[in-house]
Formats: structure tokens, sequence, C-alpha cells
């Protein structure tokens, strides 16, 4: 394929020095027969050419030189190489698997090839590429791999022999790589539960469909984060926050662990918020007692809890907590002359959630108001009492 050799008798004339060769390449149309090699020794009888193509025709000629004359042209010798290997004679591609293409094919039977050359293009590609080279004649398979998810591929094998010899391109064959799985439709998450948020959604449809992912994140176009791998299309977050905001993601993943779509479809979660925060409407003295009112249009809310503190002294203060209130208004028995009280309300709904408490109100008794402060607790009410020293450095806002 890549070499053409000669041999002749002995020269016996001693006034020879050496021998011309002329060439002609037949298939180039302004090729002719010119000097191409000299042999200065008249004893050799063989010439190897290792400048030849596969397939070419090739015309030799040959004469002698002394240091006066040259002999008449040698008949010339027409010699064609031979054609190069045919690549493989079968191959075939392996389909439908994840992000990667296999090829196998039957082993070359000529011993003299060395490797294989593997070129691959696509659609949109006009050339074929070099991938990879697989050595070793009885080797019989590639596997391709970082591939795109459902895209098409075509590759094709060449035999390279020991001299250099590259063969022609085996048959093409085509490879499509697997889909990923079917995105999940109808997320769903709850945004009226207590400290948690539910997220469910359609079942996924994906033929080998392994396990799903759930990603959360706290704003809508954030980092998610991998929060979950789960078997059933529901999930429960618990939180710890009242009118905490999530967003979340699902998506499919399949036993080759290839993950479905899911960065474009984002669904907002909300914890229960807190109650509507309760109004104070009057804070007054009656009848030696504080009464103090409010409204709460809020339909969650079950009970009340009022928080009182009294200031009894530049340094000493009184925590008291009163719980269970179902009504709109508080009346405190307890209370003694010249002292300063602070009131705040608290809505609690059904669940124990607790809003955020009212405005502080301030009440200073006067002079004239019966001591009522009891060493035991009203049965009527719940309560429940702290004590403590707190140092007052700034008076709190006034109730209007």
């Amino acid at each position: 394929m890549n070499a053409v050799a000669f041999e002749w008798r002995a020269i016996e004339d001693e006034r020879v020095n050496g021998i011309y060769i002329y060439k002609q390449n037949m298939t180039q149309e302004a090729s002719e027969l010119s000097h191409y090699k000299t042999i200065d020794n008249r004893f050799t009888t063989h010439y190897l050419d290792n400048e030849i193509k596969p397939d070419t025709a090739y015309t030799y000629s040959f004469k002698t030189f002394s240091k006066e004359a040259e002999s008449q042209m040698s008949e010339a010798k027409v010699i064609n190489s031979l054609p190069v290997l045919q690549s493989v004679v079968w191959i075939q591609s392996i389909q439908n698997m994840p992000r990667t293409a296999k090829i196998i094919w039957r082993p070359h039977t000529n011993q003299k090839v060395k490797s294989y050359i593997i070129e691959r293009r696509t659609l949109e590609e006009e050339k074929w590429s070099k991938i990879a080279t697989v050595d070793g004649r009885l080797n019989a398979e590639f596997i391709d791999v970082d591939l795109k998810d459902e895209y098409v591929y075509k590759y094709r094998v060449l035999v390279l022999t020991y001299d250099g010899i590259t063969s022609t391109p085996s048959e093409i064959v085509q490879v499509v790589t697997k889909a990923l799985p079917i995105s999940i439709k109808h997320i769903v998450a709850t945004t009226n539960l207590p400290r948690k948020i539910e997220i469910n959604w359609e079942k996924s449809t994906t033929e080998d469909f392994s396990f799903y992912h759930l990603y959360k994140s706290e704003t809508s176009d954030g980092t998610y984060e991998l929060i979950a791998k789960l078997y059933n299309p529901t999930f429960t977050d618990v939180i710890e926050e009242d009118g905490k905001e999530y967003f979340y993601r699902v998506s499919a993943v399949e036993k080759n662990g290839l993950e479905s779509i899911h960065d474009k479809i984002s669904i907002q979660g909300i914890t229960l918020i807190k109650p509507e925060i309760p109004s104070l409407v009057e804070a007054k003295v009656v009848d030696n007692k504080i009464e103090i009112k409010w409204n709460n249009k809020d339909t969650r809310v079950k009970k009340y809890t009022v928080i009182k503190k009294a200031k009894t002294g530049w340094f000493d203060a009184k925590d008291e907590e009163f719980v269970d209130i179902t009504g709109k208004k508080f009346l405190d028995p307890e209370i003694g002359p010249n002292i300063t009280y602070y009131y705040q309300v608290f809505a609690i709904d059904e669940f124990g959630i607790k809003s955020e408490p009212s405005i502080e109100v301030e009440i200073k008794t006067p002079n004239t108001v019966a001591n009522n402060v009891k060493k035991e607790e009203p049965k009527e009410l719940s309560k429940k009492t702290q004590s403590k020293e707190v140092e007052v450095i700034v008076p709190t806002q006034d109730f209007n």
C-alpha cells in the first residue's frame, strides 16, 4: 500500500559507478518521468521506495552511469500500489443511554491493524472530528461520555496499520442519547398552616423513575438548596417561625441519575402569619380597678393575653401575665395608689400562635385609689407572676 521494492542482477561492468532511478506518478497529469534517486554503488541490487500513496500507479525506469557516460534508459515498469484497507465490516451502536454512546464492532482480520480511530459529528456539523484512538486489533468497543441529553450523534471507525496507513471509513452509525425525565407538574405549597409548609405535586410518569429531589430557597431567584430525597410526592417542611416565606422546586430523578428540568417553576409557601395585633381603644381607672378595652377583627383569634408591668420604685418592677381572656376587655382589681402600670395585649389563635404586642399603655393611679393588691391570685383569672429588678431608663410612650 505504501512501498515498492525492486531487485536486479548484479552489474559486472567495472566502468559503472552507480544507477539513476526515474519515477513518474501516473495519476498526476503534469507529471513526467524524471530523475528521482541515485544509487552510488554498482554492487547494489535492491531498492525500496517508501514514498508511495495507496492505490496509485507509478512508472519507473533505470540506467547506469560512469564518469564519462550514461547507459540507455531501461524498459519502463508500471506498478500500481495496493488500495488501503477496508475498515471494519460490522459496526453497531447502543441507543438510549444517559449522556453516553456506545459503539461496538467486529475486530479487523488483518494482522497489520494497530488501532482504531473513532470519528464523530452531530447533525449540525459538516466535518468529522477525531475523538479517540482505541489501541489493539482485538479491542472492539468505544464508550463516549459527557454528551448532551436527547441528542443525535453520528460515528464511524477507521483502521490504522502499523506502517501508518489509515483505512477507509466504516459504515456510519447513529446514537440518540436518553431524554431527561419528564418535568414535575402541578406543584402546590400551603400558605395557611401553623409553622409548617406542605408541598405536594403530581406523581412522576417517567417510566424508570427512581426518586424526587426537593429544593428550597428564601427568594424566588436565589440559591436553591437540596433539602430532601423523596419517594412520595409530598413533603412537610417544619418551620419554627410565623409568616415565614420560602420557595420550592421539585425534580424527578431516574435510575441512571438523570434529573428533570426544574429551574423554571418555583412555588411559594408561607407559614401561617401571626394574628392581627389588638388595637387598644380605652384604658382608665374605674371603681378602684383599671379597665383595658381593645378591638380585633381577626376571625382566627380565640383568646387574648395581657401583660402587666408595675413600677413600684426607682429600680423595682413587677411583671404579670393574664392568659385565656376570651373577651375584648380586661379588669385589673389588683392596683395600688400612686403606682404607674403598663399594659400590652396579645391575640392568640386556635394553634397558639401569638400576635405581636399591642402598643403599651401607661396608667398612673391617683393617691385616692384604695389599695386592692392581694397576696393571693384572683380565682376568676389565670395569672403568671414574676418579680424582678429592672432599671427604668426611658419612660414608654404615652397612650393616645
